[in-house]
């Protein structure tokens, strides 16, 4: 199964999937994730992640990270544990940059705390755009965000250029729903590469995946464990790791719970993004090629969709531009 997926990379003792993208580049199968990594966390995570093996790196301008994430790649790279070409690093266009100027202003901020002359991948972080020039959220006098009426469009045309001037390799879309990425693809000069989107059994995007496979779109999961640390979780939402069905999965191979449910989005062909700062953490993530889940267990696990979104962007919902409005 994952033969007809890409090759496979030998990065020290751990076996990397790269999944071809349809602009010819490769990308890692599993990446780290950085959204809700701490300044003072995320330096040693990045560091601890290459010595483990991984290979890309999801960051964003909101993320407000970047440049540790910079400090670690570049030590990284000083020491001679990497190269830069061997490394994927993702950033993302923020909403309150939307506008054709403002676009390259988000790209040059990340590249300079990055300390990259250039991204593999950058996407627009959602189709919404908020009021520029100010707060990354920014609101009114009573609560109410601030919105600008960018259309995403112009944003995307934006991305065209970058990738034009060189400063990104490959472009596309985070959080877009189908009607917006065929909306992107019926205007577009460059197609996007990729849709980064929330997905996990809770919510398995099957729609959406097929959807984005028939435009040769390939999908990132973000939040693949379901953000348990998602900061406006409640007590008594459902908690996916504590599902029994997956922990009796993961005690059959010996894995842990997470392990499977990674296992589970790369074996559909799905790029996976786990976020930690644990080093223990970050090395059991990414061990994920030593095991192939059954069919019947694939089933068991997309069973699980309920269709629950965990980053529903609610504050949003009265915006134009909302995604989440239509079924995918």
């Amino acid at each position: 199964m994952l033969s007809s997926l890409a090759s496979v990379d030998n990065i020290m003792a751990t076996r990397v999937l790269r999944v071809q993208l349809s602009n010819g580049y490769k990308i890692p199968a599993i990446g780290l994730g950085t959204w809700k990594s701490k300044p003072g966390e995320v330096k040693q995570a990045v560091k601890d992640a290459i010595d483990a093996g991984y290979r890309h790196f999801d960051c964003a301008f909101a993320y407000q990270n970047e440049a540790e994430v910079g400090d670690a790649i570049q030590e990284k790279i000083s020491d001679g544990s990497v190269k830069r070409e061997d490394l994927f690093i993702t950033s993302k266009c923020w909403n309150t940059f939307h506008s054709k100027d403002k676009v390259f202003e988000c790209l040059n901020k990340s590249l300079s705390s990055l300390k990259l002359d250039y991204l593999d991948l950058y996407l627009i972080h959602w189709p919404l755009g908020y009021k520029e020039g100010g707060e990354l959220f920014p609101k009114d006098e009573t609560g109410k965000f601030l919105y600008s009426d960018v259309d995403y469009l112009e944003t995307w045309k934006a991305m065209e250029e970058c990738h034009k001037k060189g400063l990104v390799r490959s472009i596309g879309l985070s959080n877009f729903n189908s009607v917006q990425i065929k909306r992107i693809c019926s205007n577009a000069t460059i197609k996007p590469v990729m849709l980064q989107v929330e997905c996990h059994p809770y919510l398995t995007q099957c729609p959406l995946l097929e959807f984005c496979k028939s435009l040769d779109i390939k999908v990132t999961a973000y939040s693949p464990l379901g953000s348990p640390d998602r900061p406006w979780a409640k007590p008594d939402d459902p908690q996916l790791l504590e599902e029994p069905k997956i922990k009796e999965i993961a005690k059959k191979y010996n894995k842990s719970s997470a392990q499977v449910l990674l296992r589970f989005q790369v074996q559909r062909g799905v790029i996976v993004i786990p976020k930690s700062v644990t080093k223990e953490r970050i090395i059991s993530n990414i061990q994920l090629f030593d095991f192939e889940l059954t069919p019947e267990e694939m089933e068991t696990i997309a069973g699980f969709n309920r269709d629950y979104r965990v980053c529903h962007l609610a504050w949003s919902k009265d915006h134009p531009h909302y995604p989440f409005s239509i079924p995918f």
